[in-house]
């Protein structure tokens, strides 16, 4: 059963009278009121890719190692995905749009501060405190749209476009991170979300109308402790075997996280009123929904991920330029989106989650077992496919995921939904980052006389990361410079040829579970 077919939730009694005056239709305040919901959810999907591109020049100016470079990524999305839930829950007992606003303040602030970071840690620590008030942004959005849009097919329509912003914003991400970075210095990618969350902050009273569960279950806080638990060292598990192998800390932390996962599971299924209902995963539409979800998020922001460095270090474009390039994927991702909504109705929703993943595992195909030294064409390219099957696959997988759940539990599945964008993007930087990294470091073989010729510590550097090998060439002579640099693009190449070889058979595994799993739900109503 897809969403226009669902019943309104219980959860919002009010719904109706409030957002239509007794109208089946919305009004130019309720399209007025999505309008300001798109920028949370923009800032939240830019925040978590255009960083990326202005990983070269935090690296530069704090000499970060490959762990910070990770860790510095990762932070955001770490704390966010493991809140989730839990701010969802605190906006059903003091309303949605209230922790709406007080997130948007504190994101804002706390996004200051970090732009004048002075060294690795710094800015670690306040990206994972933009994580905590960006979790308190996700959960209020979806469920203040379903709220608006009471009437089936606009509210169809408004979370397509709830999903085509948080996929475009994805996209958007590189086009700020690389103007603002060229423009202005690595600060201005954390400075830019005071600007943009003032329009909500002034016009969200006003046109945003209130929200709240009127019966909520308590606050579980030893779960919301084991969802961090099960999370944080998990993905510190990962980094350490990427970069260390595969030692007796790394696997020990990996080891806690999973522990940590089967006790929260096993708490949330003895709560009366658990944090996480754990009964939505037994429905398998429900399930392979949310598994889609996550992957293409995961194919998503992997794939950016080398493909910013690529651009900048490798093809020598400045970060504007390796912005704009992205605009065509930017696009693809918001048509795409937008596109399948009538589509669903000629043809199950199931074949179109296939074809997106199977769209994204065409991408990374292209990657696979494309050449890189003819310039940066295939991988665009690549992108390209891969963000029109992103965006194909997340619409749809979404409006499943909120479709499939019962009425009285849409606000636990909104929930749900907005994780597994989270976790797909924390997983498509951990683990396809840490292997890109650690298969650039094992396969770099620098020239002899590079010793000789520089320092222990550039040298150190640039065995990390790629941003520290083309800054050791920049600083010497040009034959020895220029065999640095050949060095580092053959040991960066070894590791995208790697990873997108993951992604590839990842995508089209999924493909195929989804056409089989989801083969029998039905077209949407028309």
């Amino acid at each position: 059963m897809t969403p226009s077919a669902a019943p309104r939730s219980t959860a919002y009694p009010d719904a109706t009278a409030r957002t239509t005056g007794g109208r089946a239709g919305g009004t130019w305040r309720d399209w007025l009121a999505l309008g300001l919901l798109m920028f949370p959810v923009l800032l939240v999907a830019v925040d978590n890719t255009a960083l990326t591109f202005a990983l070269p020049a935090i690296t530069r100016a704090l000499s970060t190692s490959g762990v910070e470079l990770l860790w510095i990524v990762d932070a955001y999305p770490l704390v966010l995905a493991g809140l989730l839930v839990a701010m969802g829950s605190l906006g059903d007992r003091i309303g949605r749009r209230r922790l709406l606003l007080i997130g948007t303040i504190g994101f804002a602030a706390v996004s200051a501060a970090t732009a004048f970071a002075p060294n690795a840690g710094w800015l670690i620590a306040g990206r994972a405190v933009l994580g905590f008030f960006g979790a308190m942004l996700m959960p209020s959005t979806l469920s203040l749209i379903r709220n608006i849009f009471p009437e089936s097919n606009r509210r169809r329509l408004a979370v397509a476009i709830w999903a085509a912003g948080f996929s475009g914003g994805a996209a958007l991400g590189p086009i700020f991170g690389g103007l603002l970075v060229e423009e202005f210095w690595w600060g201005a990618v954390f400075l830019v979300a005071v600007p943009i969350m003032l329009p909500l902050l002034v016009l969200g009273p006003a046109f945003i109308p209130e929200s709240r569960d009127p019966s909520p279950g308590k606050v579980d806080i030893p779960s919301i402790l084991l969802s961090l638990l099960a999370m944080t060292p998990v993905a510190y598990g990962i980094k350490e075997v990427a970069t260390e192998g595969p030692g007796a800390a790394a696997l020990g932390a990996v080891a806690l996280g999973l522990a940590m996962g089967v006790l929260f599971v096993r708490r949330q299924q003895r709560l009366h009123t658990p944090l996480l209902d754990m009964s939505l995963f037994q429905n398998r539409v429900f399930s392979m929904a949310i598994a889609a979800n996550v992957l293409a998020l995961f194919s998503f922001n992997g794939f950016i991920l080398f493909l910013a460095q690529h651009l900048q270090l490798l093809e020598g474009l400045s970060p504007s330029a390796a912005g704009v390039a992205m605009i065509p994927a930017l696009l693809a991702t918001v048509v795409a989106g937008l596109a399948v909504v009538p589509l669903v109705r000629r043809v199950r929703p199931g074949f179109v989650v296939a074809a997106g993943l199977g769209m994204s595992a065409a991408g990374y195909s292209l990657v696979t077992f494309g050449s890189h030294a003819g310039g940066p064409s295939l991988l665009l390219a690549a992108l390209l496919v891969l963000a029109l099957g992103v965006g194909t696959a997340e619409t749809i997988s979404n409006d499943l995921i909120l479709g499939s759940a019962p009425p009285e539990k849409s606000g636990a599945a909104a929930a749900i939904s907005e994780t597994g964008y989270e976790v797909g993007a924390l997983l498509g930087t951990a683990v396809l980052g840490s292997i890109l990294t650690a298969s650039y470091q094992q396969n770099l073989r620098l020239p002899e006389g590079v010793a000789e010729a520089s320092s222990g510590q550039s040298i150190m550097h640039a065995g990390e990361t790629l941003a520290g090998a083309m800054e050791l060439a920049a600083g010497l002579p040009g034959p020895l410079g220029d065999a640095v640099r050949d060095a580092a693009a053959t040991a960066f190449d070894s590791g995208v040829h790697v990873t997108a070889a993951i992604g590839l058979v990842l995508m089209s595994t999924a493909a195929v579970l989804a056409a089989v799993v989801l083969r029998q739900v039905p077209k949407a109503a028309k």
